[in-house]
């Protein structure tokens, strides 16, 4: 199992249950294949660097998690496919065991 941290950016459009849903979607996909959800925290809507798809703020999330490397591989595709809600996701290896 390895420790990651994955920083993904939602559509400043969705209302706070839809955030809470696809939060919840997303430890889901970890806990199904095998990993477990350290920690899921969302920062809000906050304005971003520069326009992505045309949007020029985003909500942040972070989401910390124990899995094989398999799992992280199958959330960044889910994360891909879902690309209306995802503007950008950033997966970060923190410790290999």
């Amino acid at each position: 199992m390895r420790d990651y941290e994955v920083t993904y950016i939602l559509d400043p459009a969705l209302g706070d249950e839809a955030v809470s849903g696809l939060t919840e979607k997303y430890a889901q996909n970890v806990k199904g294949m095998g990993g477990e959800v350290v920690d899921v925290n969302t920062w809000g809507k906050r304005r971003l660097a520069y326009e992505l798809k045309g949007r020029q703020e985003g909500i942040y999330v972070t989401m910390r998690f124990h899995a094989s490397s398999d799992t992280a591989a199958e959330l960044r595709r889910v994360m891909r496919l879902s690309d209306e809600v995802v503007l950008r996701a950033l997966f970060i290896l923190m410790k290999a065991n």
